[in-house]
C-alpha cells in the first residue's frame, strides 16, 4: 500500500472575483475529503491531504466546487491517473491543470474528463515512501530474531527473559491488580500507548508465537500428563453488565462496547484485551476475579524430555502466595497445551477427552489449591467443546495445500533445530483453526451485547421506535413568506428577522419561524412539533387530527416495509406475541412524543482550542453561553487565549426532546461599538463559533470535541470545543448511552447476518459509489441501522468503527480483508485529513472519538498481531491455488498497512513498525516453517509430488527417509522441494504481495530465507560425510552440481549475496580433492593405455594434416574432460580454485612428464627408422602446444601463481626433453657425417695454388666448392626433406640445430683441425720442437695427412663453402635464421680456427698471451712485494710446487716515444726439488715472449751455482719491447735448469709472468711458484699447432719449443 500526498495550492479562476467562494473536494477509492472556502478568483488553499492506495489502476478526482446559499455549483474537475503520479519525499512546485466540465465514465468509474474550462488549479501530487525504522528498533529486532532462530532453542527459558527484564510486578501475572500487565503485551510488535502500564521497551518479555517445533517434543503420554492442568488461550468470560460499571466508570472510557470480553473458542492473539477496568475499584475486583480471568498465557518455557517440568518450576521458592505459583507455572504451560493438545488426529477422541477426566496418571501432579482446580474445570470445558466441533484434516495434503478459508496453522516465528532432526507432521492444530477460523475472538472483538439481555430488550424497543416513525422521512415543514409585525428573532439561529415586511419564513402547520437561509437547517418533525405545541395550548382537536396523520404514516410503513420489523424482531429473539405488544407500545410513545419526556442535563465546558483572534492585539477574550430550550447560562472570561480553559458546569432541565443545546463562543468587547450592537442586535461581542447538539441524540455519559461552526457565510470561525455531557432522563436513567445502545444493534444484527443466517459466512454488500464504505449491511438491515443512528445523533465515522470491530471478529472470511482495509482507510481520512477550519491534532480528535481511544487502539493492536500470525502461515490461510484467498492476502497486507498509517497518521507515534518490514518477517517466519517442514517430511512429499513410477517401492524405513552418511539420496530430493517452494513464491505470492516493490519481494525473501537454511544443513551434512566418506566422490559431485544450480537460479543475484563469495564451494572442496585424487589415478592408467594402442599400431601419424600419433590427442582429451568438470562447477571462490588447479597442474604434470619419459627411454631405439624418429618429437611438441592451451583455458594470466608456476616449470621440462631427444637424434647421423666429411678432406687436399686469386681464377674457386661440398650435400638433401615433410616445424628448427652443430664440429675436426690421431698425439709435437736438429722428424709428421695444413687458397674454398652450407640450412627462409647461422658458437669456432692459418707469427703470439692466462698453477701463486726485502706470506691455491724464483721487475715508458724498457733482476731460487746423483748446477733462463721481438733480444741465463738447492744470482737483465703494443701483449717465462756439459741441459720447473699483472705497479718483487709444464686451451694448442708448422720462422721455432718444455726426468724416478 502506498502513501499519496496531494497538496492543493491554489487557482486561477476566470470572472469577477465576488462571484466566487471555492472550495477543493479530492475523492480516490471511496475516500473523500474536502478544503476550506476561499472566496475570490484566485483563491489560494494550500492543504495537505494524505490518502493510503492499494490500486494503481484507479485516479484521483478533484473538484472545484462554488458554494452557494442553498446548494453549490461545480466550475470543474480534473482527474489524474494515479500510475502517472511519480514519488519523492520532498515537496514539489506543483503542477497547472485545466478544470474540465464534464468527467469520462467506464464500467462505473471515472476514467477521465473532457470539454476544457477556462478555470485552472494548482496541485501538487507524489507517493511518498513509508517512514523510516528507528536504528534502535532495529537492533532490538534483530536480537529477537537471532534468539528465536538461534539453534538448540530448547533452552531459551521463561526464566531467562524475566532475569533480562523484571515485569513490573510479579502478582500481576496473577490477579487483576494491574489490568494492563506485561502479559498482555508478550506478542505484539508495537505497543500501542492507551495501557496503564509503561511498555517494556520493545517487550523484552517472552516470544509466545514460539513455534511447537522449537521444542523438544515429550511422548504422548507425557504430554497429557503435563497438559491436563494447563490451561487453552481460550476462556469463558462474563462481562460485567454495564449496571455494575456505571457508578465508578470515568465518563471518557467507553468502555462499554464491545471492549471487555474474550468470546468462547481459542484466542492465539498476543494481546487479548486484559483491561477490563477492574483496576478502577477493589471492591469489584473481589465480586468478578473469577468471572475475569481471561489473561492470554504465553509460553516459552522448555519441556524436559522426562516430561517433569512442572515439578521443577513448583518447586521453586517463589515468595509469594501460592496461587501466584499456581498461576505463573500455568502461564509457562499455557500456549503449548493451546498449539500441542490437537496434534494427536488419529487418536480416538473419546480417549482424549478421557485423559481429561481423571488427574492421577503416570505423572502424577502434586495437589493443587481451589484455584487452580477452577481455571482446569474451565480449561476442560472448552477443550471438549473444541473438539466437538473440530474438523478432520486430510494429512495427505502438504500443508500449503489445504483447503478451506484457514488451513492448519504454524508458529509464527518456528526455526528447525538441525541437529536433531524428528520428523512432526505440519501442523493439525484443530483447536486453533477451530477457533480462529474466521478471525480474533477476543476480548476487543467479541459482541458483549449478544449475552446483556436487558440492554437487548432496551435496544429493541428503542429500534423499533426509530424506524416506525423514521426521521428520513418526517414530515418537513410548510414554509410561507412571512411579515412579522414585532421585533421575532430566529428559532434557528436566533438572530433578528430584519426588515420592514417579508422579513422570513414560517411553517403553516407547526408556526415555527426563521430566516430564509435557516430553512434547511430546521430538522424537528413538522407533525410531532404540531401536536406537542397544540396539546400544551389545549387544542384537543387539533392536536387529534396531528395525532392522526401520525398513526397513518406509521400503519402505511408498518404496512410498506415488513421485512424491516420482521428482521428486529428476529434479530432480538423475540416472540410475535411480545412483538405486537412492543410495536403498539412504541407507536403510543411516539404519539406522545415529547410531552411526557422530560430529562436533567449536566454540562461541563471543559475547554477549547484554535479560536479566531479578534482584537487588535492579535488575540481575544473568548467565553461561553450555552443555551437549552429557553435556559442561557455563560461561562467566566478568560482575557488574551485562543486556547481558553473554562472547566465550569452548568445544570438544565429540559422537558422537549426535540429541544436543542446551542453551545456559543463570543469575544467579549467592551468599547461604544460594542454597545450600538447590543442595541440593535442584542448581541454586541464578537462571534467566534458555535456548536448545536440536538437533546434527542443524548444519552448517558459522553465527553466530546466539537467543531465550531458558522452562523452565516459572512462568520470567520475556527477551532473546536470540548464538552463533557451527562444526561440522565426520566424512566431511562440507568440505561446505557445511545451509542452504546447502537453497538448492541449492530453487533447483534451482524452476529444474526453472520452467524444465524450465514453459517458464520460474512455476506459483503454490492455498494458502489463514493460512500460505499459506508453501507455495511444489505438494504434491510442497513436502513435499520442508518435511521437508528440518524434519530439517536450516531456520527457515521462510530458506525464504521462499530463496523470494523465487528468484521474483525470474523477477518478470515473471503473477502473481509478487502472491506476492512477500506474501512479503516476511510478512519483513518477522518480522523487524519484535518481541515483549515480546525487546528486540533489528528490524536487529539481521535482522542474524543465516541467509540473509546483505548479500546479501538487494542482492537488494531490485536489484530495486527492476529494477522502476522495468519500472514506467518500464508501458505496454509492463503493456498496459491485459490485465487480468492489470494486476493484476500493482498488486502491482508493493505489492512496491515492500514494501520500502520493509523498508527503514525492518526496516533501519531513516532515510528511504528513498518507494513513492510511485518510482513517480511512472517514471511520469512513462514518460509521457516515450510522448510523445517519439507526437511521433515522430504521423502513422502517427493514420492507424493514427483514420483512418476507408482510400481517403484517407495517404502523406505523410516530412519533413511532422512539425510543419511550412508548416501546423498535426500539431498536432490529437498533441493527439488526447495525449488517448488520458490518458483510457487516467485509466481503466485509476488504477484499479490507487490505493495511494496522496493523493499518485498516475496520470492527473492524465499530464495533467500530456504538457501540460508538449507545452506547451515547442508554444511552440517557434509561435515559428517567428510568424516566418514561412505559415498563415491561422483556422488559428491553430482550433487556440488545440484547445489550449484540451485544457487546460481536462485541465489547468486539476491542483494543479500549479490558481490560475496558464497560459501557452498567450501562444503565440497575435499570430496572434489578426491575426486581429483582418482582422476589423477584414471588419467595415468588411461596415458599407459593409450600409449600402448600407439605402440601397437606403429605410432601412426593421426592424419596427412597432423604430423604426431593418436596417443597425445587421446591423453589430452582425457584431461580436458577432466577438466571441463572442474570447469563446470563453476565455482565462485577463488581461493578454491586456485586449490583445485593447483591439484589439477599436479596431474597434469605428473601425466605429460610421465609420457615425455616412457618416449625418452625408448627413443634411441627408434633412431635408426626413418619417419619414427621425427613423429615423437612431433608428439613432445604437441604436448608441449596443447599444454599451452590447457593453460589458457586454466586461466591464463589470472591463473593461481602456484598452478601457473608448475604449468610453466612443465613446459620447461618438456622444452629440455625435446632438446635431448633433438640431441640423440642429431648424434645418430655423426658417423655418416664423419664420412662424407673424410671425402671432403680428401677432396680438398687435392686443390692446389696460391693464396692470392686472379679475378679470373675465382670460378675455378667455386668450382672447387662446389666439388669439394658433393658428399656432404648428397647427403644433407635426402635426409632435409624428408625432416620437412615430416617434422613439426619446431621439432624441424631443433633438427636442423643439431645437425649444424654436427657439421660444423666435424669440419672443424676433420678439416681445419684434424685431431692427432698418431699414438704419440702432442707430445710428438713438443719433443720434435726440443729438439731442433731432429726436424726431420716434424716435417714427417706433418706430412702426415691427419695433421696437414690448409693452404691459403684451401681457406678460400672452405670458406666459400661454409657460405654454401649456410644458406642451404636456411633454405630461403623456411630453415634456421641467418643471425642464428652467423652467431652459432660452432661456425664462430670453425671460422676461427680458418682465421688463424692466415695471420702472422706475432699476431699470433700476442693472441696467445692475450688468451692463455692460466699457464703454470692455473695462474695462481705468484706473490707481490713492494721489494726482495719483504717477505710475503705463503702462497695459496698451488699443489705441489717444484721450487720458486724471486724476481725484481721494474716496468719503464719513455715519455717521448712511449718505448717500454723492463728490468728483471733474478734475485734467487727457493726450494728447489731436484734429485741426482752427479753435480747439481741450477741456473736461470728467462725469455721475453711477445710480438715484434725478431730483431731485438729475448733470451738471458744467469751464472748456475753449485749444489745450492736455493742460490742467490742477484743478476740484473734489460729487454726493450718497442712502442707498438702495450705491456699486456708480453709475457715473461722463468725457467730453472740443470746446467750439464755436452748434453742437454735438463728442465727443472717453468713460471710465466704476465706483465699485464705489474703494469699499474710499475716496480715490483714477484715470488714465482715453478710448475712441471704449461698448460693451454684449445685456441693456445691451435696457435702452437699452426706455428709449429712455420719451420723457416726463427720466432715460430723457439716460441714452440719454449711452449713445449716440460720438467725432464729425475734420477731414480
Amino acid at each position: 500500500m502506498s502513501l499519496l500526498c496531494v497538496r492543493v495550492k491554489k487557482a486561477k479562476l476566470q470572472g469577477p472575483p465576488d462571484k466566487f467562494n471555492t472550495y477543493v473536494t479530492l475523492k480516490v477509492q471511496n475516500v473523500k475529503s474536502t478544503t476550506v472556502a476561499v472566496r475570490g478568483d484566485q483563491p489560494c488553499w494550500e492543504q495537505d491531504f494524505m490518502f493510503e492506495i492499494s490500486r494503481l489502476d484507479l485516479g484521483l478526482i478533484v473538484e472545484v466546487w462554488n458554494k452557494g446559499l442553498i446548494w453549490d455549483t461545480l466550475v470543474g474537475t480534473v482527474w489524474i491517473a494515479l500510475k502517472a503520479i511519480h514519488q519523492s519525499d520532498e515537496e514539489g512546485p506543483g503542477e497547472w491543470s485545466t478544470l474540465e466540465a464534464e468527467v469520462v465514465m467506464k464500467h462505473d468509474e471515472i476514467c477521465g474528463t473532457k470539454n476544457p474550462t477556462p478555470h485552472k488549479i494548482l496541485l501538487d501530487t507524489r507517493f511518498e515512501l513509508p517512514f523510516d525504522i528507528p536504528e534502535e528498533e532495529a537492533r532490538y529486532w534483530t536480537r529477537k530474531l537471532e534468539q528465536i532462530n538461534s539453534l538448540g532453542d530448547d533452552e531459551y527459558s521463561f526464566q531467562e527473559e524475566v532475569q533480562k527484564k523484571p515485569l513490573p510486578s510479579a502478582a500481576s501475572q496473577c490477579s487483576f491488580e494491574d489490568a494492563d500487565s506485561a502479559v498482555d503485551d508478550r506478542d505484539s510488535d508495537y505497543r500501542s500507548e492507551t495501557s496503564n502500564s509503561i511498555p517494556p521497551p520493545y517487550h523484552t518479555t517472552a516470544q509466545p508465537n514460539a513455534s511447537v517445533h522449537q521444542f523438544a517434543v515429550p511422548s504422548r503420554l507425557q504430554q497429557q500428563g503435563v497438559l491436563r492442568e494447563s490451561c487453552a488461550d481460550s476462556l469463558q468470560n462474563y462481562d460485567l453488565d454495564y449496571r455494575e460499571h456505571v457508578a465508578i466508570s470515568p465518563a471518557g472510557s467507553s468502555r462499554y462496547g464491545s471492549s471487555c470480553n474474550v468470546s468462547q473458542g481459542s484466542s492465539h492473539l498476543g494481546e487479548l484485551d486484559h483491561s477490563h477496568e477492574s483496576a478502577h475499584g477493589s471492591e469489584q475486583e473481589d465480586d468478578h476475579q473469577e468471572r475475569e480471568s481471561n489473561h492470554s498465557y504465553h509460553s516459552s518455557g522448555s519441556y524436559q524430555k522426562d516430561g517433569q517440568a512442572w515439578l521443577r518450576e513448583q518447586e521453586e521458592p517463589c515468595g509469594k502466595g501460592e496461587e501466584d505459583k499456581v498461576c505463573e507455572t500455568e502461564e509457562r504451560h499455557a500456549d503449548h497445551s493451546a498449539v500441542k493438545l490437537p496434534l494427536e488426529l488419529e487418536k480416538p477422541k473419546d480417549v482424549d477427552a478421557g485423559a481429561q477426566v481423571s488427574y492421577h496418571g503416570d505423572n502424577e501432579p502434586p495437589p493443587f489449591p481451589p484455584a487452580r482446580a477452577h481455571w482446569i474445570r474451565a480449561i476442560s470445558k472448552v477443550r471438549l467443546q473444541l473438539q466437538e466441533g473440530q474438523d478432520e484434516a486430510d494429512p495427505s495434503k502438504p500443508p500449503w495445500l489445504k483447503g478451506g478459508p484457514a488451513g492448519g496453522l504454524y508458529g509464527i516465528d518456528s526455526m528447525p533445530d538441525l541437529r536433531k532432526k524428528k520428523p512432526i507432521p505440519l501442523v493439525s492444530d484443530l483447536s486453533l483453526v477451530q477457533s480462529r477460523k474466521a478471525g480474533i475472538t477476543s476480548a476487543m472483538a467479541t459482541r458483549t451485547s449478544l449475552k446483556d439481555e436487558e440492554l437487548k430488550s432496551h435496544v429493541y424497543k428503542k429500534t423499533l421506535q426509530a424506524l416506525i416513525y423514521p426521521i428520513s422521512c418526517t414530515t418537513p415543514h410548510n414554509f410561507e413568506v412571512w411579515t412579522a409585525t414585532t421585533p421575532t428573532y430566529c428559532y434557528e439561529c436566533e438572530g433578528l428577522l430584519w426588515g420592514i415586511a417579508r422579513q422570513g419564513m414560517r411553517c403553516g402547520e407547526c408556526g415555527v419561524k426563521c430566516h430564509e437561509k435557516c430553512q434547511d437547517l430546521l430538522n424537528a418533525d413538522c407533525l410531532q412539533r404540531a401536536a406537542e405545541k397544540s396539546s400544551k395550548h389545549g387544542a384537543e382537536d387539533r392536536t387529534q387530527n396531528f395525532i392522526m396523520a401520525m398513526k397513518d404514516r406509521m400503519k402505511i410503513r408498518e404496512r410498506n416495509k415488513p421485512e424491516i420489523f420482521d428482521l428486529i424482531r428476529d434479530v432480538f429473539c423475540e416472540s410475535k406475541l411480545t412483538h405486537a405488544q412492543q410495536m403498539k407500545t412504541v407507536k403510543q410513545s411516539v404519539l406522545d412524543g415529547t410531552s411526557k419526556w422530560s430529562a436533567k442535563i449536566t454540562i461541563t465546558v471543559v475547554c477549547a482550542q484554535g479560536l479566531q483572534a479578534k482584537d487588535k492585539t492579535g488575540s481575544s477574550d473568548p467565553y461561553v453561553t450555552v443555551q437549552v430550550g429557553k435556559t442561557k447560562k455563560r461561562t467566566k472570561t478568560i482575557f488574551g487565549n485562543l486556547n481558553p480553559v473554562w472547566e465550569e458546569k452548568f445544570y438544565f432541565e429540559c422537558h422537549n426532546s426535540s429541544d436543542r443545546i446551542k453551545v456559543r463562543v463570543w469575544d467579549e468587547d467592551d468599547d461604544i461599538k460594542s454597545r450600538v450592537k447590543q442595541r440593535l442586535k442584542r448581541e454586541s461581542d464578537d462571534f467566534l463559533g458555535q456548536t448545536i447538539i440536538e437533546v434527542r441524540t443524548l444519552s448517558g455519559e459522553m465527553d466530546v470535541w466539537y467543531n465550531l461552526e458558522k452562523r452565516t457565510d459572512k462568520s470567520a470561525v475556527s477551532g473546536a470545543i470540548r464538552l463533557q455531557i451527562s444526561v440522565e432522563i426520566k424512566g431511562e436513567e440507568k440505561v446505557a448511552p445511545y451509542h452504546i445502545q447502537y453497538t448492541c444493534l449492530h453487533e447483534n444484527l451482524f452476529h444474526h447476518l453472520t452467524d444465524v443466517q450465514g453459517n458464520g459466512v460474512v455476506k459483503i454488500p454490492d455498494a458502489k459509489g463514493d460512500d460505499a464504505w459506508k453501507v455495511y449491511f444489505d438494504e434491510t438491515a442497513q436502513e435499520i441501522v442508518d435511521e437508528f443512528a440518524m434519530r439517536y445523533g450516531i456520527e457515521s465515522i462510530y458506525q464504521a468503527m462499530t463496523h470494523f470491530a465487528c468484521l474483525s471478529s470474523k477477518y478470515m472470511c473471503p473477502g473481509v480483508p478487502a472491506v476492512m482495509s477500506t474501512l479503516l482507510a476511510n478512519i483513518n481520512a477522518y480522523y487524519a485529513h484535518t481541515t483549515a477550519s480546525t487546528n486540533v491534532s489528528a490524536s487529539d480528535r481521535f482522542a474524543a472519538s465516541n467509540f473509546g481511544k483505548e479500546r479501538f487502539v487494542k482492537l488494531l493492536d490485536q489484530l495486527h498481531n492476529s494477522l502476522r500470525i495468519d500472514l506467518s502461515m500464508y501458505r496454509n490461510n492463503f493456498p496459491a491455488s485459490s485465487r480468492e484467498r489470494l486476493q484476500d492476502l493482498k488486502s491482508t497486507v493493505d489492512l496491515l498497512t492500514s494501520i500502520t498509517f493509523f498508527r503514525m497518521k492518526v496516533q501519531e507515534l513516532q515510528s511504528p513498525p513498518r507494513a513492510s518490514q511485518v510482513v517480511k518477517d512472517c514471511v520469512k517466519a513462514c518460509l521457516n516453517s515450510t522448510y523445517e517442514y519439507i526437511f521433515n517430511n522430504c521423502h513422502e512429499l517427493y514420492s507424493r509430488e514427483y514420483q512418476t513410477d507408482p510400481n517403484k517401492n517407495q517404502d523406505l524405513p523410516p530412519e533413511e527417509q532422512g539425510p543419511s552418511i550412508r548416501n546423498l539420496d535426500f539431498w536432490p530430493k529437498l533441493i527439488t522441494l526447495i525449488v517448488s517452494i520458490i518458483e510457487e513464491d516467485k509466481n503466485s505470492y509476488t504477484p499479490v504481495l507487490n505493495q511494496f516493490p522496493q523493499e518485498l519481494a516475496v520470492g527473492k525473501i524465499s530464495a533467500e530465507v530456504m538457501w540460508s537454511l538449507f545452506a547451515q544443513d547442508m554444511k552440517y551434512a557434509m561435515e559428517e560425510h567428510e568424516k566418514h566418506r561412505l559415498c563415491k566422490s561422483a556422488d559428491y559431485m553430482n550433487l556440488h552440481f545440484k547445489v550449484k544450480w540451485l544457487y546460481n537460479e536462485y541465489v547468486r543475484d539476491l542483494p543479500a549475496f549479490k558481490g560475496k563469495v558464497p560459501e557452498y564451494p567450501a562444503w565440497f572442496e575435499q570430496f572434489v580433492m578426491q575426486w581429483l585424487d582418482e582422476n589423477e589415478d584414471v588419467s595415468l592408467e588411461f596415458l599407459h593405455g593409450a600409449l600402448e594402442r600407439d605402440k601397437k599400431d606403429g605410432f601412426q601419424q593421426t592424419s596427412e594434416h597432423a604430423l604426431f600419433s593418436c596417443s597425445v590427442v587421446d591423453v589430452f582429451t582425457q584431461l580436458n574432460q577432466s577438466f571441463e568438470i572442474i570447469k563446470k562447477l563453476e565455482c565462485p571462490d577463488p581461493v578454491i580454485v586456485a586449490h583445485y588447479n593447483r591439484r589439477f597442474a599436479k596431474t597434469i604434470g605428473k601425466v605429460l612428464m610421465q609420457y615425455a619419459d616412457i618416449l625418452s627411454k625408448s627413443f634411441q631405439s627408434y633412431c635408426s627408422k626413418e619417419k619414427l624418429p621425427c613423429i615423437l618429437m612431433n608428439n613432445i611438441q604437441q604436448l608441449r602446444v596443447q599444454l599451452e592451451k590447457m593453460f589458457e583455458a586454466m586461466g591464463g594470466k589470472e591463473l593461481d601463481a602456484e598452478a601457473s608456476d608448475h604449468l610453466k616449470e612443465l613446459q620447461v621440462k618438456l622444452n629440455n626433453v625435446l632438446d635431448e631427444l633433438s640431441a640423440v637424434f642429431g648424434n645418430s647421423f655423426q658417423t655418416r657425417i664423419d664420412e662424407c666429411v673424410k671425402q671432403m678432406s680428401d677432396i680438398l687436399c687435392q686443390v692446389k695454388g696460391t693464396g692470392n686469386v686472379a679475378a679470373n681464377a675465382r670460378n675455378t674457386v667455386a668450382q672447387d666448392a662446389d666439388n669439394v661440398l658433393r658428399p656432404l650435400m648428397d647427403f644433407l638433401d635426402g635426409n632435409l626433406t624428408l625432416f620437412a615433410t615430416v617434422c613439426e616445424k619446431t621439432v624441424l628448427k631443433r633438427v636442423l640445430k643439431e645437425l649444424w652443430r654436427v657439421v660444423m664440429n666435424t669440419m672443424e675436426k676433420l678439416i681445419v683441425l684434424p685431431p692427432l690421431t698418431d699414438h704419440t698425439g702432442t707430445q710428438l709435437i713438443f719433443s720434435a720442437a726440443k729438439e731442433l736438429g731432429h726436424l726431420s722428424k716434424l716435417k714427417d709428421h706433418m706430412v702426415r695427412e691427419e695433421t696437414r695444413s690448409l693452404t691459403p687458397k684451401q681457406c678460400a674454398v672452405l670458406d666459400l663453402a661454409l657460405d654454401t652450407i649456410k644458406q642451404y640450412f636456411h633454405a630461403g627462409g623456411n630453415g634456421l635464421k641467418k643471425t642464428f647461422l652467423e652467431k652459432s658458437p660452432d661456425l664462430q669456432s670453425l671460422r676461427y680456427a680458418l682465421s688463424l692459418y692466415t695471420q702472422t707469427t706475432d699476431t699470433l703470439i700476442k693472441t696467445f698471451v692475450q688468451t692463455q692466462t692460466a699457464q703454470v698453477h692455473d695462474g695462481k701463486g705468484v706473490r707481490f712485494t713492494a721489494n726482495e726485502d719483504v717477505l710475503p706470506d705463503k702462497g695459496s691455491g698451488v699443489d705441489d710446487p717444484v721450487g720458486e724464483v724471486s724476481i725484481q721487475i721494474d716496468l719503464y715508458t719513455h715519455p717521448g716515444t712511449g718505448e717500454h724498457k723492463v728490468t728483471v733482476k733474478v734475485v734467487a731460487a727457493n726450494d728447489l726439488k731436484w734429485q741426482t746423483s752427479g753435480m747439481f748446477r741450477p741456473f736461470v733462463e728467462i725469455t721475453m715472449i711477445g710480438p715484434h721481438q725478431s730483431d731485438k733480444k729475448r733470451k738471458f741465463t744467469t751464472k748456475s751455482k753449485s749444489n745450492n738447492w736455493a742460490p742467490k744470482y742477484n743478476e740484473t737483465f734489460h729487454f726493450i719491447l718497442g712502442n707498438e703494443d702495450g705491456p699486456d701483449a708480453y709475457e715473461l717465462q722463468v725457467c730453472v735448469k740443470d746446467y750439464c756439459f755436452a748434453r742437454e741441459d735438463r728442465v727443472l720447473g717453468i713460471a710465466v709472468m704476465q706483465l699485464r699483472d705489474i703494469a699499474d705497479k710499475g716496480s715490483c718483487a714477484c715470488w714465482c711458484p715453478l710448475g712441471r709444464r704449461i698448460h693451454m686451451d684449445e685456441t693456445g694448442l691451435t696457435v702452437l699447432r699452426i706455428l709449429s708448422q712455420r719451420t723457416n720462422d726463427e720466432v715460430a721455432r723457439e716460441f714452440v719449443k719454449l711452449k713445449s718444455e716440460s720438467r725432464s726426468t729425475e734420477e731414480g724416478t
